[in-house]
């Protein structure tokens, strides 16, 4: 532990002697005394001699109060540097109740500073924790301070505490307030109120207050009504953008050869598998450029499955066109096989990677609603892989060809289109897409080797439902079922909502097989 210094004999001298010989009284409540003394006489040299309380560095001997630490001693009182403490010194223990006076104290003592960040983050500690035996600080605080955002999270804090006041109009004051509040536990607080008890009375005895806290909780629920709102859509938004990555390789694999692949789970676990890989290798060998592993995880991910996706079109799947039950059948063999060789490889419990330090964190908005960062980064990456893919798709050979082949194969095959090679490079672009969603995976949850399971099902719905083949329907269709699914989830839970997508979809397919948009040409009319 470090010594802690309290500056220089003069300055220590300032400090209430009385008061801090009474930091080491067995009675709690005297020591309480003497640390709100502490704070009254506003002298911030009195902050590390409580820091040193709490932190077990404040030590007790005859009428010295020391603080000691590795370098030696300090007499809190004269000031004067001891190079060791006494033989028969005593820490001077400290509980969980002390903690928290010490905490508020500390933040109270900050509130002097002339800095207004250290004031502003000293009320937030205290707004986020008040005790009542700190409402005396708060209160003399409240009427000393200048700035209108310190004093209204001070203001708050009182109100936190008096709002357990035995005097009415003391509570009415405090619930008036509260209604200003942005915080969410404020709700929480105010709905205690209206409780009843189990003899039929309410918690609140006073119908006054009860009207006003009411009238408070309308007025907090219409204040976050618009960030809650922002915060679910930016959640099926974020659901959404992970479905579409998982499918839009999916939909062009499956509108190309109308093979049902059911191994494309597989790689994407492969993908959040090689993004595990890369974030290895740059720890032990790139330590400090640890943040750009994720940079070089995207290209690798993408190569390694579509290696994999090579493999299998030209080892199996090659052999069973125009084979859709055989094709199924094998491919989920194939799936079980990648499962089992990943689990050999890596074991079978799950594996964690780290987000880098700049994906760490969130955007805070009111109401306690935080729109993550990782997601953040995961929607822009899917919206430039969907780019890309257009791209691929519109202004390259490669991808007219891919059109060429899936409007109608055999007119493509007779005018020298070469279709086996269109075959492996789009299974292959198919699966390196799938891997990307690993890599996004891997950066909101811990990658497993059944990771990819979870997702083949909702990558099929999303196909189904967009039109195979067609890349703005999978589009529209996988943010469509991400934005449902979390507006759902509230009213219905995780599983009812997915069953009610599920039937959802299954009649919607009945009356328009060809899913939201149907793609054009002879094959897809015929």
């Amino acid at each position: 532990m470090l010594l802690l210094n309290i500056a220089t004999t003069p300055t220590a001298m300032a400090l209430d002697a009385k008061a801090v010989r009474q930091l080491a009284a067995d009675d709690n409540d005297v020591k309480i005394e003497a640390i709100n003394r502490l704070v009254s006489d506003g002298d911030s040299t009195a902050i590390p001699v409580l820091k040193a309380l709490r932190d077990g560095a404040l030590y007790s001997v005859r009428d010295q109060i020391l603080i000691v630490g590795d370098q030696g001693a300090q007499d809190v009182i004269s000031g004067a540097a001891l190079s060791t403490a006494p033989d028969d010194a005593q820490a001077v223990m400290v509980n969980n109740r002390l903690r928290g006076v010490l905490d508020g104290a500390i933040s109270a003592l900050r509130l002097a500073s002339p800095d207004k960040s250290v004031r502003l983050a000293a009320a937030r500690e205290i707004s986020a924790d008040a005790a009542g035996d700190m409402l005396p600080l708060i209160r003399s605080a409240v009427a000393k301070e200048s700035d209108a955002e310190v004093k209204e999270l001070l203001a708050q804090a009182q109100a936190t505490i008096e709002i357990k006041s035995s005097d009415v109009p003391t509570r009415l004051a405090a619930v008036r307030v509260l209604s200003r509040s942005t915080s969410p536990d404020t709700k929480g607080l105010l709905a205690a109120l209206l409780l009843k008890q189990p003899d039929g009375s309410f918690a609140e005895p006073d119908a006054t207050v009860r009207v006003e806290a009411e009238r408070a909780i309308h007025t907090i629920d219409q204040r976050f009504i618009l960030p809650q709102l922002l915060g679910a859509l930016f959640s099926g938004l974020s659901l959404g953008s992970v479905l579409l990555l998982a499918a839009l390789g999916l939909a062009i694999t499956f509108g190309l050869m109308g093979i049902i692949n059911m191994a494309h789970g597989e790689m994407i676990m492969i993908g959040a598998y090689t993004t595990y890989v890369v974030q290895l290798l740059f720890h032990r060998y790139f330590p400090g450029a640890f943040d750009a592993y994720l940079i070089a995880a995207v290209p690798a991910a993408f190569l390694v499955s579509a290696l994999v996706g090579i493999v299998l079109e030209r080892s199996v799947i090659r052999f069973l066109y125009g084979r859709p039950l055989e094709t199924l059948l094998a491919t989920w063999g194939i799936s079980l096989m990648l499962i089992q060789l990943v689990r050999m490889l890596f074991g079978a419990q799950n594996v964690e990677v780290a987000n880098p330090s700049w994906m760490s964190g969130g955007l805070a908005l009111t109401g306690g609603v935080v729109l993550p960062y990782n997601r953040m980064v995961i929607v822009a990456f899917a919206a430039a892989v969907v780019l890309l893919v257009w791209l691929l798709l519109n202004r390259t050979r490669l991808g007219l060809y891919v059109r060429a082949v899936t409007q109608n194969r055999s007119m493509a095959d007779c005018m020298g289109i070469p279709t086996p090679r269109v075959d492996w490079l789009t299974f292959g672009l198919g699966c390196g897409i799938a891997g990307l969603g690993g890599v996004a995976l891997s950066q909101i949850g811990n990658v497993g080797p059944e990771l990819g399971q979870g997702y083949i099902v909702d990558s099929f719905m999303v196909v189904v439902l967009g039109g195979v083949g067609n890349l703005a329907g999978t589009v529209v269709a996988a943010l469509g079922l991400g934005e449902v699914n979390k507006f759902l989830e509230p009213y219905a839970g995780a599983v009812l909502g997915k069953i009610i997508v599920l039937v959802f979809i299954i009649l919607f397919i009945q009356k328009r097989p060809q899913g939201l948009f149907a793609l054009k040409g002879r094959t897809a009319e015929g």
